[in-house]
């Protein structure tokens, strides 16, 4: 190995990753890499074991054999809320926002308080909490529903206020669950364009079956089938993959 040639660093890399329930191989010895500023888009057949790398990842759900770093650090040994701290921030299916507070009250509440309940509720600290609770809001939207209670927003601006509820924590790394599920058209392609505005500053990790949508947001694609990868690459490449095609996408 020539002398002072470091390997690539990884934002995120999965390394023989395995998780058995009961015998069964949910996800089997996978291996893939996020770089940093990614939109990895993770496609595949129901029960493919997509929404369990994602459980493993976050730390819901622990691995059987593998390994899971991200920024060098080991998350399979780490609680949930370490993982957090960490910087990966993870969005599931429903959103799990608060109906009866404002949209600024959903982001205020997200808003990382430090270590300390005493001392933390500074003026200057609620000035900064508003400044970014702005900033976000514009993000995702919302700036002009900052005084709207949650519950009545629409389907697709519930998802993006929850997306918001994240990043005001900065998450390194986003993981998205379905995004764009039940999304109209115009929801869709602002949450496209949602996405590919905050991979400045982080990774983003999507699992999605709107092609078109994945076509709009993916640098890369990971396929899944089985718990194993299919297929990996280009949308283009994966989409002309006769495997892919054969296994996913000729239904």
């Amino acid at each position: 190995m020539l002398i002072g040639h470091q390997p690539k660093e990884f934002l995120l890399a999965v390394e023989a990753l395995t998780v058995s329930f009961d015998g069964f191989k949910a996800v089997n010895d996978l291996s893939f890499y996020v770089e940093e500023n990614e939109i990895r888009v993770i496609i595949g057949p129901n029960g493919a074991g997509k929404t369990t790398v994602l459980d493993l990842i976050c730390g819901k759900t622990k691995a059987t054999s593998g390994s899971i770093q991200f920024r060098g650090q080991e998350l399979t040994k780490l609680k949930e809320n370490q993982i957090v701290q960490a910087g990966v921030g993870r969005k599931f299916q429903t959103p799990s926002i608060f109906d009866d507070l404002t949209v600024f009250e959903n982001l205020e509440i997200s808003y990382p308080r430090g270590r300390t309940v005493f001392g933390s509720l500074t003026f200057k600290r609620d000035a900064a909490v508003r400044e970014r609770v702005e900033e976000v809001s514009e993000m995702i939207f919302l700036k002009d529903r900052l005084n709207v209670y949650a519950a009545q927003l629409s389907h697709g601006q519930k998802q993006w206020l929850e997306i918001g509820m994240l990043l005001i924590q900065n998450p390194d790394l986003l993981m998205l669950d379905e995004p764009v599920a039940g999304m109209s058209v115009s929801e869709r392609v602002k949450t496209a364009e949602l996405l590919n505005r905050i991979i400045k500053d982080r990774s983003v990790l999507v699992i999605e079956h709107d092609m078109k949508f994945v076509e709009d947001i993916a640098h890369k694609v990971t396929v899944l089938h089985q718990g194993q990868i299919l297929s990996e690459g280009s949308m283009e490449h994966v989409k002309n993959d006769p495997k892919v095609i054969e296994v996913y996408l000729g239904h």
